[in-house]
């Protein structure tokens, strides 16, 4: 649901045993509306984020990261963390392993298969039938998946790599600039700065991760692994130069994630939120909040038919 930080948990007032309304925003994600404060019965408790975690490893910390609503682990190379990364790292924003989710990503940590990133494209067939419920086609499926994931643009290879700060937006925004990414590895940190839609926190976070020697040892055992296809600059660019999207709600035509590919091959930007410098937002079927901030700040909204029409245009 929408409860996804502090900080909305707060704006809505929300408590431990309330009674809230929720409406459908985007394409699955329960938008928590309101609490009903009227329905209190004095038993509700306010929820309070913990110091401490087990899994964090060490001493077990919390810390809220300055400036941001999130909470992480104050040891950044726990367990729990680096799991985290490797979900991350085969998911749909990354490589897109088919069959290979989190439950056989803890099997064969548990097993002592894999540890690391890399050490997915060196599993043999032998070695996933010692895992419990594997048989030879399951074992043969994964391992396809695998092999079929080799291949990878480099916009989603930088977003499998668990930057602090890059995620999907960012990475694509990377890999239009540098188009390899043996380009991004030797860059300055004032290129980086020097990229629109790239601050100064992203930019240091991204120097500093190809830099650390860690990350330099892991990445290039990676990379001899697999094939990273180099960023296509597309050609027919100028229609949405300069134009900053934002997408909310389902839209019919296409899927969200096709429609911003359509976006960015016309040269278009995409938000995640709405700010002051949003030029457009789409608006699908049952939008969330987006819609709501959109209009309370004046921005162009376009329906999935005007949205059709302007890429026409």
């Amino acid at each position: 649901a929408t409860l996804h930080n502090e900080d909305e948990i707060k704006r809505l007032d929300l408590r431990i045993g309330d009674t809230v309304v929720i409406k459908k925003a985007g394409d699955v994600i329960p938008d928590i509306v309101k609490v009903l404060v009227e329905m209190r019965t004095g038993k509700e408790e306010r929820y309070v984020f913990p110091e401490y975690l087990e899994a964090c490893g060490g001493d077990g910390r919390l810390e809220r990261i300055s400036g941001q609503a999130a909470w992480r682990c104050v040891n950044r190379g726990s367990y729990a963390e680096q799991k985290r990364k490797l979900y991350y790292f085969v998911s749909k924003a990354g490589f897109d392993i088919d069959h290979l989710g989190p439950k056989i990503i803890d099997r064969l940590l548990d097993q002592g298969l894999i540890a690391a990133p890399y050490d997915i494209f060196t599993l043999k067939r032998g070695d996933l039938l010692t895992l419990p419920g594997f048989g030879e086609k399951s074992a043969d499926n994964l391992l396809s998946s695998i092999e079929s994931s080799k291949n990878i643009p480099l916009a989603k290879f930088i977003t499998a790599l668990s930057i602090d700060h890059v995620g999907e937006e960012t990475a694509n925004d990377l890999a239009e600039h540098f188009t390899t990414l043996e380009r991004l590895r030797a860059t300055s940190l004032d290129e980086l700065q020097s990229i629109e839609g790239v601050g100064d926190v992203v930019a240091e976070s991204v120097y500093t991760w190809f830099r650390d020697k860690k990350h330099a040892a892991s990445l290039l055992k990676l990379i001899r692994l697999v094939k990273i296809s180099p960023h296509k600059k597309e050609k027919a660019r100028a229609l949405f130069a300069g134009k900053t999207f934002v997408l909310t709600g389902t839209l019919e035509a296409f899927s969200r994630d096709e429609a911003k590919e359509k976006i960015r091959a016309l040269g278009g930007d995409i938000s995640s939120s709405v700010s002051g410098n949003t030029d457009y937002v789409v608006v699908g079927e049952n939008p969330g909040s987006k819609y709501d901030e959109a209009r309370k700040l004046g921005a162009t909204t376009l329906s999935e038919e005007e949205f059709l029409t302007l890429m026409r245009a």
